[in-house]
């Protein structure tokens, strides 16, 4: 049987299938787009790619990807040194500076651990996470790997290698995203979350909720004084109903209920 493509294109579509994320079909897509675009361009994109595999190194601290022995995380002296958040790659971190919440430093690990492709913690970056402790007085590790099988083991084992330290060991919540729906989680999703709800408080007025100070007079005849608050706490001690009011002797813990007057007064 004859051979489909022609040796260089198939070479092309072998190298293009390797990258992540692309299927025997879309390495093929590819590769002809490139044949059919001016020779300018794919030189532009072959130039851009030797470029940046000649520039682009990993921070010598950190492992993210920068083009001298720092990067600009770890020279900024802005930046809490007393804090660290361990993602998985150099995309993770972007992903966190586009909150703008998160102000310490952070550590690559190159990865996480899969003990079926043969990745243990002796692939990834532990190792100089434990080294960069002391020198740089650590406080707290936020540990932000994927919520996945291999982010949750290696999340757990660097807990159990952190805590003995006497270092805070925290780890990104996850739960619902916003604009979501309830009835559409499941267990895994709301499991994480019932742990971290967030209370709302309100304030409570010491003063009575129903004010019984005496109806005034107006143009339009007699009118009760002020009228509850919209944002206030109704107490189940003292409830309140408008179809049946009820009064009590001024010396009670009960309060007093007024009528609205007939329309028209």
């Amino acid at each position: 049987m004859a051979a489909v493509h022609t040796p260089p294109v198939q070479t092309l579509i072998d190298e293009l299938g390797r990258l992540p994320g692309i299927g025997p079909k879309s390495a093929q897509r590819i590769a002809f787009h490139l044949l059919k675009i001016p020779e300018v361009d794919a030189y532009r994109l072959a130039d851009a790619i030797r470029e940046a595999k000649a520039r682009v190194q990993f921070c010598e601290r950190c492992f993210n990807v920068a083009e001298s022995s720092l990067c600009p995380i770890c020279t900024d002296e802005r930046r809490d040194g007393t804090t660290l958040c361990v993602v998985e790659e150099s995309r993770d971190i972007i992903a966190i500076e586009r909150t703008g919440e998160f102000k310490g430093r952070y550590h690559v690990l190159l990865g996480a651990m899969n003990p079926l492709e043969g990745i243990g913690p002796d692939q990834l970056k532990i190792r100089e996470l434990l080294a960069r402790l002391g020198p740089e007085q650590v406080t707290e590790v936020v540990i932000c790997t994927n919520p996945n099988t291999e982010g949750e083991v290696t999340a757990m084992y660097l807990a159990r290698m952190l805590s003995p330290l006497g270092i805070t060991v925290s780890r990104l919540a996850s739960g619902l995203p916003v604009g979501g729906d309830l009835e559409y989680a499941d267990e895994l999703t709301l499991g994480p979350t019932s742990t971290c709800i967030i209370r709302y408080r309100y304030r409570r007025e010491a003063r009575p909720l129903i004010n019984d100070a005496p109806a005034r007079k107006s143009g339009r005849g007699l009118s009760p004084g002020p009228l509850l608050p919209r944002n206030r706490m109704i107490s189940q001690k003292a409830p309140f109903s408008r179809r049946s009011p009820r009064s009590a002797d001024p010396g009670s813990n009960n309060w007093k209920s007024w009528t609205p007057p007939p329309e028209g007064l």
